[in-house]
């Protein structure tokens, strides 16, 4: 029986790389629901490969352009628009694929309508891993990571399956080291937008790519991990492993290494989540070892990237100060980008913004919210 699965987010590239599998896996999956915020022009190639699937797009000129388009046919649109392809009836797996914040709200509308989760989409359990978490155990749904390196862990951790999860002495996440591991702090007060996008292993979208060079994406994984597999934030360490084969490791108290390896390609993560917990035959290639030669680790410098320190800290205390680390590197990353801020004012706008903004404890979503303006605030301000 096909999985039905929604794919919010269908025209970035985590988008594009989740139809990639669903065209070579198409007797197991079923693309019932798509949207897309910008490119209306490719949600609306989508839309004809996809005759059946229920669309939604940014905004009303855009979904009333795709309805002409598609003679009549119904688009949905904004914010509502996702929360009604979330919670489709016939869907059965919600892929979030929204970069930012934006996915939040259908992320908590699909699991409340007891859909199994697929989250591409840091910011979403970065902001609210506590409510997220606690709404699928409530709904009894899955929420399947889409990230390389959580999807790498995951898949460790099914040799845990029905086990004492206190046999796992840390997780263990591999990062790149981004385009300026060997930089100097002088070549980093000069790095250019051009040359901070240009990232040595991975084609992204440009937030995550600046995020890469930050090593801010490496930092908002370990809070990550922290609520997708309930480890505190002391047993979630990070590793720089330039080759990016090795996606993530778990240590156990045995002192046993158990380590995920594949070709760097996101379809992979992307297939596994999908059809969890089957396996099938995809559009990935195999690795071939012997070419690749050899596999090297490395210490991050946490000395000239303070991200992973910064998000550590965030992560242990909890509460608001997650939204706060995300929503300002946001605002920040965007301000870069734009020319307004320096490559190491990134993480100095969001130390500031972590120090200014009131902590509270135990928020609510209404609190985390106000928590995530207030930060883009004090980046706006500087």
């Amino acid at each position: 029986m096909k999985k039905r699965v929604v794919v919010l987010g269908a025209t970035g590239s985590i988008g594009e790389s989740t139809i990639r599998v669903a065209r070579a896996l198409s007797e197991q999956i079923e693309i019932v629901g798509l949207s897309g915020k910008n490119n209306s022009a490719k949600l609306l190639e989508l839309a004809l490969e996809f005759p059946s699937a229920s669309l939604s797009a940014g905004d009303e000129a855009a979904a009333t352009y795709l309805s002409a388009k598609l003679s009549g046919r119904p688009v949905h649109q904004g914010a509502e628009g996702l929360d009604q392809l979330a919670s489709l009836p016939e869907a059965e797996l919600v892929l979030i694929a929204i970069v930012g914040t934006a996915g939040l709200r259908p992320a908590l509308k699909a699991l409340e309508a007891k859909k199994d989760l697929a989250v591409a989409s840091k910011e979403i359990l970065v902001m609210a891993g506590e409510q997220v978490m606690a709404t699928a155990a409530k709904s009894g749904s899955r929420v399947l990571p889409v990230d390389s390196e959580h999807n790498a862990i995951f898949q460790c951790l099914q040799a845990l399956e029905g086990r004492d999860h206190s046999t796992i002495k840390r997780l263990i996440l591999t990062c790149s080291g981004g385009p300026f591991r060997k930089a100097t702090a002088a070549d980093l007060a000069s790095v250019t937008p051009e040359q901070a996008l240009r990232h040595p292993t991975w084609s992204m979208g440009r937030k995550i790519s600046i995020d890469s060079a930050t090593l801010f994406n490496k930092g908002l994984e370990m809070i990550e991990a922290r609520w997708l597999f309930g480890i505190p934030m002391e047993k979630i360490d990070v590793v720089i492993h330039p080759q990016s084969i090795v996606h993530s490791m778990v240590e156990f108290v045995d002192g046993s290494i158990i380590a995920q390896m594949s070709s760097t390609d996101m379809a992979l993560p992307i297939q596994y989540a999908l059809t969890y917990p089957n396996r099938f035959a995809g559009p990935c290639a195999s690795l071939d070892l012997a070419a690749i030669g050899r596999l090297d680790f490395e210490e991050p410098r946490t000395d000239l990237f303070p991200a992973l320190d910064l998000a550590r800290k965030a992560g242990t205390f909890g509460g608001t100060l997650p939204a706060v680390l995300n929503a300002a590197n946001e605002a920040a990353v965007e301000a870069f980008l734009e020319g307004r801020l320096s490559f190491p004012g990134i993480w100095e706008s969001v130390e500031r913004a972590m120090n200014t903004i009131p902590f509270v404890e135990h928020p609510s979503l209404e609190q985390l919210v106000e928590a995530d303006r207030a930060a883009r605030k004090v980046v706006a301000w500087e």
